[in-house]
């Protein structure tokens, strides 16, 4: 189960993340507010909260407070709340075909749904010596442990067990606007895929009445004639809706349902998945990012748990909404399909389509819009439009080192890639900032995630010693500072891995408040608080042989929203950002702090 710190823990942590935000005065108001707080009303919250986490050992205390903070939020989901992975190329370039890929991947992600609902899925195992649990007759003897034992069985070797409990909502799934709350919905009987071309909505059965699978054949047989439909765009494009404010997006879909759209809706929202087919080819890195990331917001509906987007040239990836699941468990499923879809492939360029009549199969759905609704579509359709021009993409690629170099050197290659965004922040705008890294808790049972708080006194430091005074220091002198950051960079992680962060406690501690009618404590109130929790550096990483590329949105306006991934001999970054702030000149100061840094491990200077 997901532990609940200790609240003096949390305080100290929390302290400890704000020293390197402000200046005496306001950390001798903030200190006072905090240990105010902690022999106070904090101590009763405290209390009540572990009274209520005994009483509900089927979860974890962070389930409620955080499925509310994603579905009451009433923001829209593109850009604010959806992220996106990119699939590398399949290596063998004839199957980077659109439809051979849309088919072949199609087919894995059925595979991958059936093997997990008939409990054959693998578990994710986390292994911290996979010498010695990630084998054959490991997996062989923990089978025949029961269930209730087997994950202590694992602990014994070093492999954690991880939470799956938000596998099931990776299919036939959607999230439903509502007023003040969204709702998830799952209809797991439903046998159709929803696919989009050009703005128009398809949909046809992927699995029989018997539950088997459609014949790879005639699933390319189907997707081939919607790819060869020449339905001109639609002058109102529905997609546009599952952008807008959730509110706003809730009035409109009641005024759908009550003019007669109740079973294409229906169609929707109950799908497998959604598989868009856009019909252009990638330009770049930057153009796929913004593909993936949002789109022309018609060919897509942001609010299935994952959209399936492959281009003309076959470029691949996932757009998948926030609220039901985490990175962990949408990678998990992009690495399966990645293998599976790359090495047991379904189709070939050779195979010919089902002889099968798709007009029949395929049915197109047609949506009756009144003048209201057409209104709605095109306001959304410009908000979205001025928003979409607003964002800013850019990225980088270091090539001068990587992982390898950093452990031979002995230090974190994560806490370096977050060490050089606090130097290039300071670079920029000469200060240090709020910054959240997040880290999963699946460790534990219905864990979510954790954050990772890498601006501390130690990063400050030694990015002061690098921008402000490098001729001021030896190599040696700036080498410890590095180690220094490492190591607390490297307790940070493991603290949060193991459910010791302080952001979710004291998340939850504020829920617990309002929950009750308690007036919000001071401590809350304490802008520093607001400013701790306002991230100008939103970060967030992820290493996989499945994933080229990953991205979201900065999650203030004023921020950055930093995809980073540190390969064996290079670093990638790719930056989001709005007018307020320069990303192609963040980047280039990352890309600045990280040649000094390594020139430093180096022994150069």
């Amino acid at each position: 189960r997901l532990p609940i710190p200790k609240l003096e823990d949390t305080i100290r942590r929390y302290l400890n993340a704000q020293k390197p935000l402000l200046n005496d005065d306001q950390f001798r108001k903030t200190e006072e507010l905090a240990h105010h707080f902690e022999k106070g009303i904090g101590r009763e919250l405290h209390e009540q909260l572990v009274a209520q986490d005994n009483q509900n050992k089927h979860t974890s205390y962070i389930t409620g407070p955080w499925f509310d903070m994603y579905l009451k939020a009433r923001e829209p989901v593109v850009l604010n709340f959806n992220a996106f992975m990119s699939f590398n190329p399949d290596p063998k370039s004839e199957y980077n075909d659109q439809l051979i890929r849309a088919t072949n991947m199609t087919v894995s992600a059925l595979r991958f749904m059936k093997t997990f609902r008939a409990g054959y899925l693998e578990p994710e195992v986390f292994h911290l010596n996979p010498e010695k649990s990630d084998t054959q007759i490991f997996k062989k003897i923990i089978r025949f442990v029961p269930s209730s034992l087997s994950w202590f069985g694992a602990y014994m070797v070093n492999a954690y067990p991880l939470d799956m409990s938000q596998y099931f909502r990776l299919f036939n799934s959607t999230r439903l606007p509502r007023l003040n709350r969204d709702e998830l919905y799952t209809d797991e009987k439903a046998k159709h895929l929803l696919v989009l071309r050009n703005g128009n909505f398809y949909v046809f059965d992927v699995i029989d009445r018997d539950g088997n699978m459609l014949k790879p054949s005639e699933i390319q047989a189907h997707l081939k004639y919607i790819l060869s439909n020449n339905s001109p765009a639609p002058a109102f494009p529905l997609g546009y809706l599952s952008s807008e404010n959730r509110d706003t997006w809730a009035l409109l879909r009641k005024n759908l349902l009550d003019n007669g759209n109740e079973e294409a809706l229906q169609k929707v929202d109950s799908a497998v998945f959604c598989l868009s087919l856009d019909d252009f080819p990638i330009k770049d890195f930057v153009h796929l990012s913004h593909t993936m990331l949002h789109g022309d917001g018609a060919n897509r509906w942001y609010d299935k748990s994952f959209n399936l987007i492959i281009t003309k040239d076959g470029t691949a990836g996932i757009n998948f909404e926030h609220s039901w699941g985490d990175g962990v468990a949408v990678l998990r499923f992009q690495n399966e399909v990645f293998k599976d879809s790359t090495t047991a492939r379904a189709i070939s360029p050779q195979s010919q389509p089902a002889s099968v009549d798709s007009s029949r199969a395929v049915q197109k759905l047609d949506f009756k819009l009144n003048d209201a609704l057409k209104a709605g579509i095109t306001k959304a359709k410009e908000r979205f439009d001025a928003t979409v021009e607003a964002l800013s993409l850019n990225m980088i690629q270091f090539h001068e080192g990587g992982k390898d170099l950093l452990k031979q050197k002995k230090v974190s290659p994560d806490a370096v890639a977050q060490l050089a965004f606090q130097m290039a922040f300071l670079r920029q705008y000469n200060q240090t900032v709020a910054t959240y890294e997040s880290c999963s808790t699946a460790a534990f049972k219905h864990g979510r995630t954790e954050t990772i708080r890498p601006a501390s006194i130690h990063t400050k430091k030694c990015s002061e010693a690098f921008v402000r005074e490098l001729s001021k220091h030896s190599t040696e002198e700036l080498q410890k500072l590095i180690v220094e950051c490492s190591k607390y960079h490297g307790r940070l992680t493991k603290e949060a891995a193991m459910g010791q962060g302080f952001d979710r406690h004291l998340f939850g501690l504020r829920c617990l408040a309002l929950s009750k009618g308690i007036a919000l404590p001071d401590f809350y109130q304490d802008q520093a608080y607001a400013r701790l929790n306002h991230n100008i550096l939103s970060t967030s990483t992820l290493v996989s042989p499945a994933v080229q590329l990953g991205g979201f949105g900065p999650v203030v306006s004023d921020g950055f929203g930093v995809g980073y991934q540190v390969q064996d001999d290079w670093i990638g970054c790719n930056v989001s950002s709005y007018p307020t702030r320069n990303g192609k000149e963040f980047l280039q100061c990352t890309y600045k702090s990280l040649e000094d840094i390594f020139n430093v491990l180096k022994g150069k200077k």
